[in-house]
Order: structure tokens, then sequence, then C-alpha cells
């Protein structure tokens, strides 16, 4: 038995998200699944790294599943890309060790969120990023963002309701990076919680805009209150970059 770890990019505006869906064949997931028992004759189940939510992309959401095929890797890469719809592409395929769990195993992930910042949209960059019209104050954008630094409980900044699982995470990094009126911002950390980097993008724009002001995000770290925070903004404008893996 072989353990594959696919490397895919994808652009998840046709798509119901990456998780599969009952019968429907709407998401990135069962497309690929798809095509992975018809080319083996075996009743494939890839494992993700992590969900992501209808509309957002990916440059490098990693994927593993168990096979008996003998197909090359090469051949097993080509096959995929042939059938696979143009906005699914399988960048890499490698053989890994039968314990490596493209979930189970990663250990951060990198996350980037794009604004088109001008008062007229994009044509080309509307399914990519999220058009900003305001006038925004990156030095203050910068200094919010680094309020989420480090190691804090982001229930307020999540759209999960409270419970027993814990919502304290890590992140490690979050940079703003402009490519003229296209801004990244780029997160990296342990892993988040639902909605967590849309929330936190709306907080960080809001104070960027003058809604809100930086010791709100202070205030909403004590209360963990989600209505505090800003809006949940577009998943249209947010990739997921890359998943970091301990040795296995």
């Amino acid at each position: 038995m072989r353990n594959i770890k696919m490397t895919v990019e994808y652009d998840g505006a046709r798509y119901l998200g990456w998780q599969r869906l009952g019968d429907s064949d709407k998401t990135v997931q069962g497309k690929i699944e798809n095509i992975l028992s018809n080319m083996t004759g075996e009743e494939i189940e890839i494992v993700g790294s992590g969900r992501t939510d209808a509309g957002t992309h990916a440059h490098g959401q990693v994927a593993n599943f168990k096979t008996e095929s003998v197909m090359t890797l090469e051949a097993m890469q080509e096959h995929l890309n042939r059938y696979l719809p143009r906005d699914i592409v399988v960048k890499e395929v490698l053989d890994v060790p039968d314990r490596f769990h493209a979930r189970y195993h990663a250990i951060s992930k990198k996350y980037s969120y794009y604004i088109w910042n001008n008062t007229v949209p994009s044509a080309f960059e509307r399914n990519r990023s999220f058009h900003v019209s305001d006038e925004l104050n990156y030095s203050l954008m910068h200094q919010a963002s680094q309020k989420f630094v480090g190691r804090h409980d982001f229930l307020g900044f999540s759209s999960l309701k409270k419970s027993k699982k814990s919502t304290v995470r890590t992140i490690e990094s979050i940079k703003i990076i402009e490519h003229g009126n296209l801004v990244q911002f780029a997160f990296v950390g342990e892993g988040f919680l639902y909605n967590q980097i849309r929330i936190i993008m709306g907080t960080i724009l809001a104070i960027g805009a003058g809604r809100m002001q930086l010791e709100d995000i202070d205030a909403i770290f004590t209360s963990g209150i989600r209505a505090q925070a800003g809006e949940t903004v577009p998943a249209h404008g947010l990739f997921l970059d890359e998943v970091y893996y301990e040795e296995v």
C-alpha cells in the first residue's frame, strides 16, 4: 500500500469549499477523489490539511491518500491534471511514509488575505481580493496586526460558539505587503479557528478606516464577544498559501 502526498492549487470561486459534501460535485475534494477513484479502480478517499470555505482559494493545499496503484508519480500527476477542471491543478505528487497524515502532521500554515484598495474596483482581481474603497491608515493597521501575534484566546475573533474545545491559538506573524493597489496580509500560525482570519481582517480594516480603535482589540480579547469585532470579510480574498510539516 502506497501513501501519496499531493500539493494542490485551486481557484475556489466555483466551489462550495474543499471538503466533500454528500453527493455534491461542487467541492474540490470531491472532484479530485472522483478522478483518483476512476484512475485506480479503487474507492479513494483523500485527507486534506484542513478545510477551506466556499470561495476560498489555495496555492498550496496538501492532501494524502492510500492506494495499491503501481502507476508512476508522473503518470498520476499527468492524469489528474488532464481530467481535473482547469481551476484545480495538482502541483506535486510524492510517495511519503505510511504514517504521514496531511492534517495531523501539519505544524503551521500560511494564509494570505488580499484587498484591492482603490476607489475604483478591479475587473481582474474581483474574485481574488476584497475591494476596499476607504482611505486606510497603514501605520495603524500594522499596529493592529501585531496585537494578534502571539498566543491568545481568539473566541471573540471567530464564528465559534463557546464550547469545551479550546479557542486558544498562536499566530507567529502577520505581515502587510503592498503590491500597488493590491495589498497582501500574510498570516502564519499553528492553526486557525472558523472564520478567524476573515474576522481579524475585518477588524484591522475597520481600524485602518477609523471605525474602530486599537484598544478595541484588547477589549475583545478580554470579553470574547464576537459582535464587538469587525465584519467577516468575504471568502474570495483568502488564500491557503502553504502548509508546514514536522519530519515523519
